[in-house]
């Protein structure tokens, strides 16, 4: 099995070709199998570039544990940029069909490569029952969750087609993020689990943030979590529509747009290198 390692800011995922090849028998086996950083190729998940009868192509995303998720937003950019590159299609604006719905995607390319993308990643879900979450509000911001110390924990709530919850604190740095994160992840008031992220506002359009993803654990970004930053601190006053997310991998350019209620999203995509993995 042919395979690409991509990164968007360091969140890192091993990326297959379905298009041209066969696509694997047990996406979830091969995602464990590949996602590990000692016997495998080392990623945060597996990606699956497919066929779609609606878009350029179609993304199926596994994350380390081998759970299927709805979206992820560094990855799609580098699955635009592995549908530009390997001549998939080659327009400067390409639609994805992801676990949320078809995005669509712009392109700067340099060199016949595409460097960066802005992501229009969709209007946010704001319903309690549609993140999902058992809090209260539509949408629920600054929603008192108890389930690890120190506790209560002040959480705005929001689906980008996947759950975020956004924590607020002084210093991101000082959160004990191994330690809190499995226990907010699993907590009961999230019945699909969630992504869960500390931020600390520098300005109203300036943050600086760290995450936990369910089934991943520590990432170095997340793109759907910096879009729900995005409007998570719009919901509640701290920042405005148009913000600069540092992340521990590098930064992305957010905004939420008042003409269409759509987030959009603009980073780099990077290709580490190729390989082979072994199908038996």
């Amino acid at each position: 099995m042919q395979f690409t390692k991509m990164h968007g800011l360091g969140n890192d995922y091993v990326y297959v070709d379905c298009v041209r090849q066969k696509p694997p028998a047990d996406p979830a086996a091969l995602a464990r199998a590949v996602s590990d950083r000692h016997f495998g190729i080392g990623s945060d998940g597996l990606i699956l570039i497919c066929p779609s009868e609606k878009a350029d192509a179609r993304m199926r995303m596994f994350n380390a544990d081998g759970s299927e998720s709805e979206m992820c937003g560094n990855g799609v950019r580098c699955v635009a940029k592995f549908v530009h590159d390997r001549g998939i299609a080659t327009k400067p604006r390409l639609k994805i069909e992801t676990g949320r719905g078809v995005l669509t995607l712009d392109l700067e390319v340099r060199g016949g490569k595409a460097e960066r993308v802005r992501v229009n990643m969709g209007e946010p879900i704001l319903e309690s029952a549609k993140i999902p979450t058992t809090l209260p509000g539509d949408p629920p911001a600054n929603a008192k969750l108890v389930c690890a110390a120190p506790a209560p924990w002040e959480v705005t709530c929001v689906s980008m087609g996947n759950p975020h919850a956004v924590i607020y604190c002084d210093d991101v740095a000082k959160v004990e993020l191994e330690q809190i994160g499995p226990k907010l992840e699993h907590a009961p008031e999230f019945p699909r689990r969630i992504n869960v992220h500390f931020v600390q506002v520098h300005s109203p359009n300036e943050v600086t943030m760290r995450t936990w993803e369910r089934g991943s654990g520590i990432t170095l970004a997340c793109g759907t979590g910096a879009c729900s930053v995005c409007v998570a601190g719009v919901l509640t006053g701290r920042t405005g529509r148009k913000l600069l997310a540092h992340l521990p991998g590098g930064d992305l350019e957010l905004e939420w747009s008042e003409t269409d209620n759509c987030v959009y999203m603009t980073g780099p995509a990077t290709e580490v290198f190729t390989g082979e993995w072994p199908t038996a």
